[in-house]
C-alpha cells in the first residue's frame, strides 16, 4: 500500500484536496471554521467546527458533490504571501486560524492560497487549477480534539484520499473493502478468538480458541529463542516506585503508568520489562566470559492509554512483550546485531511478512548526554549498511533511553505495521551501576541491547488474524481438522475413534455433531476456516479411510487415516 506522505506528486495532491474539501464546507456552511488539514500516510483530513451543525457519514456524499463542482470550476489555484499583521487581520475571525498565527514569528513570511473565494493558511506546495483533483473520496467522519487536548472542544474530522487517476483510487476503495472484511475486531468475534468487556477497557479476554492460537506463538518463540542461546526469566509485574525513579520511567512515563500503595510506600504496575530484567542481572557478578548474555522474557505490561484510542487488539492497556535483554562489550555489538537480524528474519519469513527497518534517533525528552546517543546511533547504522539494508531515518523518536531499530512488517494487503525493535542502551547500564569483570579483573560497563521480535503478542496476533484474513496456517489454526458424520447414528462411533487417534499425534479436532443438516455443517467449518474439513459416512467407514477437503478448495480427496496423519505433520 503506498504511502500518501512519502510520495511527492500524491502528497502535493491529497493536500490540495483538504483545501478542497474545506472550500466546500465553507460553501455549505458558512459559519464553519477551520482549524489544521494535514496530509497522512493515507490520505488526508480537515479538523473543523461547525458550531451546533453535525456532519454524518451521510452528508459526505453531498460534500463530495460539491468539492467536485468546484473542481470542474478550474480555478487558479494562487500562492500569496502575507505579513503576520496582515494574515492577523485577514482571519481576524477565525480564533483556529489566529491561534495559528499567534505561534509564528513576527518577522515570518506567511503564506496563504487561494481559489475563488476561499483562502487558507498554508506553506504548499498545491496544484496549479482545482481541476487537477478529480479522483478523490471522503472516508469517514469523526470526533478530534482541539489540539489533541481532551480538555479543549471537540471538532468534527474528515478523512479523505485523492489519486491522480480513477484506476488508483478504485484499486484503493477495494482495498479498503477487502480490509474491512480482515478487520481483526469483527474476525475475533466471528472465530471465537478473544473478547472485550466494559468492564475491562484495553484489557483482552482469551477465549479458549484464541488462547491456542496464543500458546503456539509462544512456543514457536521459544523454539527459535532457544536455538539462539537464549535463557528465560520472569519478573514481578509491580515493584517500588523507588526502581522505576533509577531508570528514568518515573519522571519520563509517570502519566501512562498505573499506580498503588502498598504499606505506605508507593508502588507501579510495570509499563516495560526492563528494569525487572536489570534486577535480574545484578542478582549475581558477571564475566566477559558470559557474555553475551541473552535474557529473554514474556512480560506483561500495563500502560494507561487514552480510552478514545483504544483499538481492538492494536491499542491495548495490557499486552505482553517478548522482551529480551542482552549484555555484551562494545566489540560484541556488531556481530550479535548481524545475529538478531538473521532471527527477525527468519521469524517474519515464517508468517510470510516481508519488512523495512527505521532508524529512530534521540527525541527531544531523553536521559544521557548527546554524545553517547550519537554513538549508539551510528553503531545500528553501521550494521544496516553491512547488511545492506537501506535504513529509513525517523528522527526524534528513539526511546528515552536509547536509539533504535524498528521493523515495519507488510502483510498481505500491503499495510505496514511496526513490530519488532532493537534499541542500545549505553545509558540504563549506567544509570543502575551495572558491571561485568573484563579481561583485566577490572569491573567495567556492559553494553545493553533490548529486543522485541513480535513486539506485543496481542497486537502481533491482530496484525496475523488480518493478514490471513482468519485462514491461520496449519501449524497456528486453533482447530485443524473439523470431523462431520454424515449421519450421527450410523457414523459418529468412526469419526470419534479417527478423532482420538488424530489426537494421539497432538492434532487439533473438532467434532460437529448437531442435529443439522449436513450441508449447513460443511459451510459452518469454511465459515470458521478450519484448514481441513473430513466428511464420514459409508464408504469411509467401510473402508478405513477419510475423505479430505481442504480450506478453499472445491476438491475432496480419499486418503487412509495414517496418510492423512503424515500429511498434517
Amino acid at each position: 500500500m503506498i504511502n500518501i506522505k512519502e510520495n511527492e506528486q500524491l502528497n502535493m495532491l491529497n493536500h490540495s484536496c483538504a483545501h478542497l474539501l474545506a472550500h466546500a464546507i465553507k460553501n455549505l456552511f458558512p459559519h464553519a471554521l477551520f482549524w489544521v488539514g494535514p496530509v497522512i500516510d493515507n490520505g488526508f483530513y480537515y479538523d473543523m467546527d461547525l458550531g451546533k451543525d453535525t456532519i454524518l457519514e451521510e452528508d459526505l456524499e453531498r460534500i463530495e458533490l460539491e468539492m467536485k463542482r468546484i473542481s470542474k470550476e478550474n480555478l487558479p489555484i494562487i500562492r500569496e504571501e502575507l505579513s503576520k499583521s496582515v494574515a492577523l487581520e485577514m482571519f481576524k475571525n477565525d480564533s483556529y486560524k489566529i491561534d495559528l498565527i499567534k505561534k509564528l514569528a513576527d518577522d515570518e513570511i506567511i503564506t496563504i492560497y487561494r481559489q475563488g473565494d476561499f483562502a487558507d493558511l498554508c506553506r504548499g506546495p498545491h496544484v496549479r487549477y482545482t481541476s487537477n483533483i478529480k479522483h478523490f473520496k471522503l472516508l469517514k467522519v469523526s470526533g478530534a480534539y482541539f489540539e489533541g487536548d481532551s480538555s479543549k472542544q471537540v471538532l468534527q474530522r474528515i478523512y479523505g484520499i485523492c489519486f491522480e487517476t480513477k484506476e488508483e483510487l478504485t484499486n484503493y476503495l477495494n482495498l479498503i473493502e477487502e480490509a474491512k472484511k480482515r478487520d481483526h475486531r469483527k474476525l475475533g468475534r466471528e472465530l471465537d478468538l478473544f473478547m472485550m468487556s466494559e468492564y475491562g477497557p484495553g484489557f483482552p479476554f482469551w477465549l479458549p480458541k484464541g488462547l491456542i492460537l496464543r500458546k503456539q506463538l509462544e512456543e514457536y518463540w521459544f523454539f527459535e529463542h532457544e536455538k539462539a542461546g537464549y535463557q528465560f526469566i520472569q519478573t514481578p509485574i509491580m515493584l517500588n516506585k523507588e526502581l522505576w525513579e533509577i531508570s528514568g520511567h518515573w519522571f519520563n512515563y509517570k502519566e501512562n503508568m498505573y499506580t498503588s500503595k502498598i504499606d505506605d510506600r508507593e508502588f507501579a504496575i510495570k509499563p516495560m520489562n526492563c528494569p525487572g530484567g536489570i534486577l535480574v542481572y545484578k542478582n549475581n557478578l558477571h564475566s566477559y566470559k558470559d557474555f553475551p548474555l541473552r535474557v529473554g522474557e514474556l512480560g506483561l505490561v500495563h500502560r494507561h492509554e487514552a480510552s478514545g484510542a483504544l483499538s481492538g487488539l492494536f491499542r491495548v492497556r495490557n499486552f505482553t512483550q517478548d522482551d529480551a535483554h542482552i549484555y555484551l562489550t562494545e566489540d560484541m555489538i556488531e556481530n550479535e546485531l548481524l545475529d538478531l537480524f538473521k532471527l527477525f528474519d527468519r521469524v517474519y519469513k515464517k508468517f510470510g511478512l516481508n519488512y523495512y527497518v527505521e532508524l529512530s534517533t534521540m527525541p527531544e525528552k531523553h536521559i544521557g548526554d548527546p554524545l553517547t546517543w550519537e554513538k549508539a546511533e551510528k553503531a545500528l547504522a553501521n550494521v544496516a549498511t553491512k547488511m545492506g539494508i537501506d535504513l529509513k531515518i525517523n528522527p526524534g523518536d528513539g526511546a528515552f533511553y536509547g536509539p533504535k531499530l524498528d521493523f515495519q512488517l507488510t502483510d498481505s494487503l500491503g499495510r505496514v505495521w511496526q513490530c519488532g525493535t532493537i534499541q542500545l542502551d549505553m545509558n540504563l547500564p549506567e544509570r543502575f551501576d551495572l558491571t561485568y569483570i573484563n579481561e583485566q579483573g577490572e569491573k567495567v560497563r556492559p553494553v545493553m541491547i533490548h529486543r522485541t521480535v513480535y513486539g506485543s503478542i496481542e497486537r502481533f496476533i491482530g496484525i496475523l488474524i488480518e493478514h490471513y484474513a482468519g485462514a491461520f496456517p496449519t501449524w497456528l489454526a486453533p482447530v485443524q481438522v473439523t470431523l462431520i458424520p454424515v449421519n450421527n447414528e450410523l457414523h459418529l462411533e468412526y469419526v470419534n475413534m479417527v478423532a482420538e487417534e488424530l489426537k494421539k499425534h497432538h492434532i487439533r479436532v473438532e467434532i460437529d455433531k448437531r442435529d443439522e443438516k449436513l450441508g449447513l455443517k460443511i459451510r459452518n467449518s469454511q465459515m470458521n476456516k478450519t484448514p481441513y474439513l473430513l466428511v464420514l459416512g459409508d464408504k469411509e467407514m467401510t473402508d478405513k479411510n477419510v475423505n479430505v477437503r481442504r480450506y478453499g478448495e472445491t476438491n475432496n480427496e480419499s486418503m487412509s487415516l495414517n496418510e492423512f496423519i503424515n500429511k498434517i505433520k
